[in-house]
């Protein structure tokens, strides 16, 4: 049922994945060629660790570990967190690696010792399970299909500034969450679609159930209309209850923003997925002679209403898939983000993979 609801997300994220493949860096470059350059840095607690930077692949990701092997994660973490404070607005994202993690507790652990509390999925656009409280799978999509790059949430106005993840399960072959630094995005993308998204900003329309998009409540975690409208009013969604039943979203949000701590400039939306362009043409046909336009699972258009052309979001895909960098997992790797600063994605995979996820520090810019 699951893969029948989600056929149509299916094929478009195949589609944007093909597209960009001609100038995506091959995933499988050995650790050796990722990480290049070695240094050893003596923290101010004394702890060693090994500091690594990926310099042929641009500055994502840094890559730590222990300097003896099989170190916890936990007993050296005032460490840890001195090199991300130091470290993660520079770089975007770090891949611990070779720390000894206590599966799901020690992920949770670990991630909630940053000091913000663990977030919620609300509003999110895939499927996911809860494992713990504010520990998630990651997107529960089959493994034969590709998640583009897109910053968690960033087709709303609100999203949490770190996400973590914890592979507890390395896959067999493929299976890399590839990253992208949002910062180079912005400055590759046309300065005249920039300027054109920014001036109009994006509307993003979303009709929920009837068998293509998830539920409306796994989407808000509740069954009660009121709290939808409650929520969709605090977080200026304007929203619909049709008479099937159903429930459909509208929401204005930006294109790119300004990071609150480093000041710098990304690209920061999901057009490229939502679009209908992203679908295959044969399945983007069929789709809206079953339901038209209006009903369409998601979509997406200029904030004031009119249609996002197709080329404008090809040449969108074209940047990511150049600055997509994707590594092999290991079992017992933590990678944390800054999720305005790198991107991430997903590539397909075969044989067992877990990977699960985490997010903190909720922000707005509307709140700050």
């Amino acid at each position: 049922m699951l893969v029948a609801r989600w056929s149509w997300c299916a094929q478009a994220l195949e589609r944007v994945a093909r597209g960009a493949a001609r100038s995506v860096l091959d995933a499988r470059r050995s650790r050796e060629e990722l990480v290049m350059n070695t240094v050893q840095a003596e923290d101010l607690t004394g702890e060693s660790l090994r500091i690594r930077s990926s310099t042929p692949y641009g500055r994502l990701p840094l890559v730590v570990s222990p300097a003896r092997g099989g170190e916890g994660i936990m007993k050296v973490f005032p460490a840890l967190r001195e090199q991300v404070e130091r470290s993660l607005p520079e770089h975007g994202g770090i891949l611990f690696r070779g720390f000894q993690v206590d599966d799901v507790a020690g992920f949770r652990e670990f991630c909630a010792a940053f000091g913000h509390p663990l977030l919620g999925y609300e509003f999110g656009s895939t499927p996911r399970t809860k494992i713990t409280e504010g520990v998630y799978s990651s997107t529960e999509y089959p493994a034969h299909q590709h998640i583009p790059l897109h910053n968690e949430q960033s087709y709303s106005r609100e999203w949490p500034l770190k996400i973590w993840f914890y592979c507890a399960v390395a896959p067999g072959e493929g299976g890399e969450t590839p990253i992208a630094d949002s910062r180079e995005v912005y400055r590759r993308v046309d300065r005249r679609i920039r300027e054109r998204f920014v001036e109009h900003g994006l509307m993003y329309v979303r009709n929920f159930g009837n068998g293509l998009d998830v539920p409306w409540p796994q989407v808000f975690n509740t069954d009660s209309r009121d709290a939808v409208d409650e929520f969709c009013r605090r977080h200026g969604i304007a929203c619909e209850w049709k008479d099937d039943g159903e429930l459909r979203t509208r929401q204005i949000c930006q294109a790119v923003a300004r990071h609150p701590g480093t000041g710098d400039m990304v690209w920061f939306n999901q057009a490229h997925l939502f679009h209908i362009s992203g679908l295959e043409p044969e399945v983007r046909e069929a789709l809206l002679d079953a339901v038209g336009e209006d009903e369409l699972p998601r979509n997406v258009y200029y904030g004031d209403g009119e249609p996002i052309e197709d080329s404008i979001l090809d040449e969108v895909r074209g940047v990511l898939g150049e600055l997509q960098v994707a590594f092999p997992w290991e079992t017992g790797d933590i990678m944390m983000l800054d999720n305005m600063l790198a991107a991430h994605a997903r590539n397909p995979f075969k044989g067992a993979r877990r990977v699960i996820a985490a997010m903190a520090q909720g922000y707005s810019e509307d709140r700050g």
